[in-house]
């Protein structure tokens, strides 16, 4: 489903694979974007559900995260579940969404059997997906060469491309490649130097949407928790008006703002982690029973052009 970034004339689907859109929703943890007046803006999917079609339909897209389809330890024994809650609630929404981004993370081990049931399922939603790779997604050989054949037709390099889309311009970025246990992520030489061949003819004007598995800011060092040469890829995009950058990885919603930039994580489907520096280590948290879909619920987020600060409402799926 991943077009190269050398056309830039709407495919089979109807998308121009070089760029932006009017509305995204996240699931699992679900956000309705929408654009008006230029100004990207959201809502929560439980909003969106329970609202009536507008006479006007958005155009919209979907964001999921950190399926880990697969996994079944105390934390969440049924991460397949949780996932197929999240696309039911896309399926439910009245305006269908154009196509989805997946941050990452789709599989828990790499094992084909988890690609095939989170593929199962996702199509599910009826709609195209545009896939970044997570570290449990590399895990057969380091490189992605499952993922790739499944995920990275007419990507560049271990899976980056981009996109446009009513003049915003998307950029899937691949930060997961040789990742050292507990080391930060990395882009590398080569995609770096694609990253800024790739903007350098747009107008400053043009709003940008990144989208990464881990944060291209450095949330927490001590955990591996941001990209080692994130900050040179953001000197690419300095020069723009609005950049909005997407991330998963840390299981749970930050944000931060710095000068055009808006920086924002977002939540699992399938289990919690621990907030920087609160456990001894990252990864999969058990909550008491009951609490697990509270934490992984709708986020809603009021995110607006340049250096307005993001203001987000966070609605669980339940309680």
């Amino acid at each position: 489903m991943i077009k190269s970034d050398e056309t830039s004339s709407p495919d089979e689907d109807g998308i121009d694979r070089r760029g932006f859109l009017e509305c995204m929703t996240w699931a699992g943890t679900g956000i309705l974007w929408s654009l008006a007046g230029g100004l990207p803006q959201a809502m929560g999917l439980g909003k969106a559900l329970a609202a009536e079609a507008p006479a006007e339909q958005p155009f919209t897209f979907l964001q999921i995260s950190d399926s880990h389809v697969g996994f079944d330890k105390p934390a969440n024994p049924d991460a397949l579940g949780t996932l197929r809650e999240a696309i039911a609630r896309i399926k439910a929404l009245p305006v269908k969404p154009s196509f989805m981004i997946h941050t990452g993370d789709i599989s828990h081990l790499s094992k084909d059997s988890e690609f095939d049931n989170a593929d199962q399922l996702i199509r599910e939603a009826g709609i195209p997906v545009f896939y970044v790779p997570g570290e449990h997604d590399l895990l057969d050989d380091g490189q992605g060469k499952a993922y790739l054949t499944r995920y990275g037709k007419g990507s560049r390099g271990a899976g980056w491309y981009s996109f446009d889309h009513n003049g915003v311009h998307y950029i899937a970025l691949v930060n997961v490649v040789n990742l050292r246990s507990g080391g930060l992520g990395n882009l590398g030489a080569e995609q770096l130097e694609w990253l800024e061949a790739d903007v350098a003819g747009l107008a400053s004007s043009t709003p940008i949407v990144v989208f990464a598995h881990i944060p291209l800011w450095t949330v927490y060092p001590e955990w591996g928790w941001g990209t080692d040469d994130g900050a040179q890829a953001l000197t690419y995009l300095k020069r723009f008006g609005s950049v909005t950058v997407l991330n998963g990885h840390i299981h749970q919603v930050m944000q931060k703002v710095e000068g055009n930039v808006a920086f924002h994580t977002a939540r699992s489907t399938a289990f919690v982690q621990p907030a920087p520096g609160a456990a001894p280590s990252p990864g999969p948290m058990k909550v008491p029973a009951g609490e697990l879909r509270k934490l992984l619920g709708i986020t809603t987020v009021n995110f607006v052009r340049g250096s307005e600060p993001l203001a987000i409402v966070d609605t669980p799926l339940a309680g």
